[in-house]
């Protein structure tokens, strides 16, 4: 597993991953008027991809298993929580085949390990996958301090926000 910062060339790879990743979210929205596919048969996306070689705080991450993409992190600064953050986990995907194999895993804790500081890791309250996943992930990572799980349900989120620090080699 290999987890690489990647520039605006990667860009249309990013997009197109987005659509594995709004595919596999839709089931979280059923019900409702979110993640329906467009007339041209794609998923429209809220996520602004450029924003990340714009913003400074921005970070783009693609994940690739032997040499193959097997999923992408996008990261910034904003925190649902109002807390101070240096880094958010905006999104993080990694595509079916390659769950539950220890590359999300891995993948999250290389992130974490190559950028050290104050994170935050939203969940959505439908998510369980997700949720699972983070509460593991994160109290596994070796250099983890100061955990914070809060239940949020009002304009900032709903759903859980994790806050941890990641400790400086």
């Amino acid at each position: 597993m290999d987890i690489v910062a990647v520039g605006a060339e990667a860009q249309p790879v990013i997009e197109n991953l987005l659509q594995l990743y709004i595919h596999d979210m839709s089931e979280l929205f059923a019900g409702t008027p979110r993640c329906e596919i467009e007339a041209d048969g794609r998923f429209r996306s809220s996520i602004d991809v450029g924003k990340w070689w714009q913003d400074e705080d921005h970070i783009a991450l693609l994940v690739r298993v032997d040499s193959q993409l097997a999923g992408f992190a996008l990261l910034n600064a904003t925190a649902h929580s109002g807390t101070p953050v240096d880094h958010n986990v905006a999104e993080f995907f990694i595509v079916r085949k390659h769950r539950r194999s220890g590359v999300g895993m891995a993948a999250a804790h290389a992130m974490f390990s190559r950028y050290p500081g104050r994170w935050e890791a939203a969940v959505m309250r439908a998510n369980a996958g997700a949720l699972a996943f983070w509460a593991r992930c994160i109290a596994a990572h070796p250099a983890v301090g100061a955990i914070t799980r809060e239940d949020c349900m009002d304009q900032r989120w709903n759903g859980t926000l994790f806050g941890f620090n990641i400790a400086l080699d």
